[in-house]
């Protein structure tokens, strides 16, 4: 009886918990990297690439890239010629990842600290952005669609990756809606709902 007690004490503290988060985006601390190193089921890195479909040469934009779960696989793809520009709100992410980048032999990667609701980049300036498991966690995230848009080329395409679980999920369909409102084109999913990376065009 006492075990089932905790048990079920535990369940509402991680549910209140999920709740709190989900009414009050915020980006995932450092200290608390696991959540981002953990392995990502459905949303692989894979089904990223099979996604982004990205070319030597390009210029990526991987908007709160974690420690680098996705980052050093999204540099090789654009080598030898294309950049990865890595962008968080949080330097410690992004020293994080540039060592491991670093350690890697990985010379196209950049870092930049900032917020996503004002990206420091010209309009038309990138290929593509990169999401994952981010955009729930940007309080105004239509702000930061609307950014992300305006730094996208003419056809130039936002992926985003979310997984259900994440207190910060985002559905394919509020991901649509958003989207359009910022004049990004739903193109194409890649998973079932809970678990996708989606291709959204300018």
């Amino acid at each position: 009886m006492a075990v089932r007690k905790v048990l079920l004490a535990s369940a509402v503290a991680v549910g209140a918990a999920a709740l709190w988060w989900r009414k009050n985006p915020s980006a995932c601390p450092y200290g608390q990297r696991f959540w981002v190193e953990a392995p990502h089921p459905l949303i692989t890195r894979k089904r990223l690439r099979e996604t982004l479909r990205p070319e030597p040469g390009e210029r990526v934009l991987e908007i709160g890239p974690g420690t680098g779960y996705y980052s050093l696989d999204l540099a090789r793809w654009l080598e030898p010629d294309g950049t990865l520009e890595l962008f968080d709100i949080q330097r410690e992410f992004l020293d994080h990842t540039m060592r491991r980048a670093s350690e890697a032999g990985l010379t196209n990667v950049v870092a930049t600290q900032g917020d996503a609701t004002s990206l420091p980049h010209a309009d038309g300036f990138m290929d593509a952005v990169v999401l994952t498991a981010v955009l729930g966690e940007i309080p105004d995230q239509d702000a930061a669609l609307g950014e992300i848009a305006r730094v996208l080329r003419p056809g130039g395409r936002l992926i985003v990756g979310e997984l259900i679980g994440d207190p910060h999920y985002t559905s394919p369909g509020a991901l649509e809606r958003r989207g359009a409102a910022a004049g990004l084109r739903l193109e194409h999913r890649n998973g079932p709902a809970i678990g996708y990376f989606a291709r959204l065009v300018v």
